[in-house]
């Protein structure tokens, strides 16, 4: 197949990571892929003299991004300034992918030779920081849904009536994420990971460990992110930042219990790659962890926003006898262990020749006609 991804801006974030997965196991399947992205958005003069003001400089332009596509070797456009790509940027193709809410109406907008029209669905982006109606108005759109978890599953298919749905689930990939089997930290240790964004909830997390330190004065707490943190030098926290996938589950098996206190999640990747590690995970019910974590056999699993909740349940872990704590620890990672991003690749190609069927169809946008469906 010719296949056709559209992307916001380029980073670090969980959502590109998936995407650059993706696109690299269908290339070295023999598919013919091609990313297309816009340009960051240019900073401006307010930003620039912001900087300045504190302290942090003057900003360059910014250029091309670091992101998780970087060393795949993938056949990846950036456009030359922020903006919606056009018939003339995007090649024909078997299939375009929209990955975001704002590149699913991009996608809606091309002519119908680039391809059956996919929309890659990581999360439901109804949050009060975008504009909720048209977030909204893009899930009615004419594209093949497909999602990465059951709840999204749920709200496209009871919501907006669509039962046409193909659900890839997120994986793990055991070469990055391992650890041996091991008894409890000889200092209680918690971990959990930095966000800006409000709705990863840091600062319930910050909450509970403040209530941990009480309990255990020796509290070690370990975390990493793509961003720098705001907190200053003495909060004693040990944060790496965008460190190599490769050094993650040092991290991660470093950890007694690791904490997600998000209020929304389209899968939460860091909570099962913990898992993969044998690090039980205590977590708010967002995401992934409300379909696999289970209180009191992998980890806990409590309220969105609960922080005496969030607090008891660390409590209970790190208390453990080391003997009990094993057996948590074992059960985190027979939780996870066949998860496979090769069968999970095999079935978003699956999702996409369905894309193509349902185009020759006309039951979505887009056209497809070379693809000879399995």
């Amino acid at each position: 197949m010719r296949i056709t991804f559209i992307l916001p801006t380029v980073n670090l974030t969980g959502g590109i990571r998936v995407v650059a997965i993706y696109a690299k196991a269908l290339a070295d399947k023999g598919h013919a892929v091609t990313l297309i992205s816009p340009a960051p958005w240019p900073i401006s003069l307010r930003q620039k003299v912001k900087s300045f003001l504190t302290g942090k400089g003057w900003p360059a332009e910014q250029g091309k991004r670091e992101s998780h596509l970087d060393g795949l070797h993938l056949n990846h456009k950036q456009l030359n300034s922020w903006r919606a790509p056009k018939d003339d940027d995007v090649p024909d193709a078997d299939v375009i992918v929209a990955t975001w809410w704002e590149t699913a109406e991009w996608v809606a907008a091309l002519s119908a030779c680039k391809g059956a029209k996919a929309y890659f669905i990581q999360h439901y982006e109804i949050h009060p920081y975008l504009p909720i109606e048209r977030c909204k108005a893009t899930y009615r759109l004419p594209l093949h849904k497909i999602v990465i978890a059951r709840w999204l599953n749920n709200i496209m298919n009871n919501e907006y009536e669509d039962s046409q749905i193909d659900l890839v689930p997120n994986s793990v990939d055991h070469s990055l994420f391992f650890a041996s089997e091991r008894g409890k930290q000889l200092v209680p240790t918690v971990g959990f990971l930095y966000s800006k964004s409000s709705y990863k909830g840091v600062d319930v997390t910050l909450q509970v460990i403040d209530l941990l330190r009480q309990r255990f004065p020796d509290l070690r707490v370990i975390s990493f992110g793509s961003a720098r943190p705001e907190w200053d030098n003495g909060t004693g926290i040990e944060f790496s930042y965008s460190p190599p996938q490769k050094d993650l589950r040092n991290l991660y098996a470093q950890c007694d219990v690791w904490i997600t206190a998000s209020r929304s999640e389209g899968y939460n990747l860091p909570a099962m790659e913990a898992m993969a590690c044998r690090t039980p995970v205590l977590s708010t019910k967002a995401g992934w962890p409300e379909e696999a974590v289970v209180t009191g056999k992998n980890g806990a699993l409590v309220e969105v926003d609960d922080v005496d909740a969030l607090f008891e349940n660390a409590v209970s872990i790190l208390s453990l006898p080391d003997e009990a704590w094993r057996t948590m620890s074992r059960n985190a990672y027979e939780t996870v262990k066949d998860s496979s991003w090769d069968l999970s690749a095999d079935m978003f190609e699956n999702a996409l020749l369905h894309a193509c069927e349902r185009a020759r169809k006309g039951e979505i946008a887009g056209r497809c006609q070379q693809i000879q469906v399995k």
